[in-house]
């Protein structure tokens, strides 16, 4: 290997940090696991409705898959905060679509929070607080550093939130229209199809902008580290007051006889 083949610090320290940013992101969204939880309800509504037109067996299949997803995940003793944000979003839409009979309606409370969540984004980013930074801020171990101390990766979170926000408003502009215009499977089949693609899209942005940002502050290493140090000063002045109280303890005989063995000492 030469000296040109051979990976410099900086080339290993962006590896790290692009390895850490993967790791983070896959955390926050889930993974490939994550994304199964999200398509395979709604999958599974318009599958059913497509063949028999049957709105509750529909509602019932949606809701019972992503029952079985929390169950696998408790079993598995792993995170369940994706499989229950299934459970409540195909719970919503299985309560809309009984009341109104209208099986277009089992779709609707998930396009009204990805249109939320699309102008969340936005907003935040404009206000300085960009919502991404908020939800990776703990999972990279910086809370809210980044705001104050970090401005390199205050303006990658700001650009993510953006690319987020526009991403969910540009497939919230497709679907919306298809809700007032198509039928129950035509709607449903975009939906299944617009799931996992734009995602990919905004998780790829994400990495493309935290990866070219400066590192995360560890703030909770700071911490501990403050504390440490904070043991070791209180342990030194414990030292420190054993030391000086040593002599200070010596009676008055004590004094008074050290003195004349030096006068005598001189004498001699």
């Amino acid at each position: 290997m030469t000296s040109l083949d051979k990976p410099t610090t900086e080339d290993t320290s962006a590896d790290d940090a692009r390895a850490v940013t993967e790791a983070a992101l896959f955390e926050a969204f889930g993974g490939v696991r994550g994304m199964v939880e999200t398509v395979l309800p709604g999958l599974l509504f318009v599958s059913i409705y497509t063949v028999n037109k049957d709105l509750h067996m529909s509602a019932i299949a949606a809701l019972a898959v992503s029952l079985v997803l929390v169950v696998v995940r408790l079993a598995m003793k792993d995170t369940v905060k994706h499989a229950f944000s299934g459970v409540f979003g195909v719970g919503f839409g299985v309560v809309f679509a009984m009341m109104t009979g209208n099986a277009k309606d089992f779709y609707l409370p998930g396009m009204l929070y990805t249109l939320g969540l699309a102008l969340a984004y936005v907003i935040t980013a404009m206000a300085g607080v960009p919502l991404i930074g908020l939800m990776l801020g703990p999972i990279f171990r910086e809370n809210l550093s980044w705001r104050t101390r970090n401005p390199g990766r205050k303006k990658a979170y700001t650009k993510a939130s953006y690319a987020w926000g526009l991403i969910l408003l540009g497939k919230s502009a497709i679907l919306f229209p298809l809700y007032w215009w198509a039928d129950t499977t035509q709607l449903g089949w975009v939906l299944v199809a617009l799931k996992i693609p734009p995602f990919l899209l905004a998780v790829y942005l994400t990495w493309v902008f935290l990866a070219k940002a400066p590192p995360p502050i560890d703030v909770f290493a700071e911490m501990e580290a403050e504390e440490r140090a904070e043991k070791e000063r209180e342990a030194a002045r414990a030292a420190g007051t054993t030391d000086v109280a040593g002599p200070a303890a010596a009676g008055p005989e004590d004094v008074g006889r050290a003195t004349t063995t030096g006068r005598h000492r001189r004498g001699s």
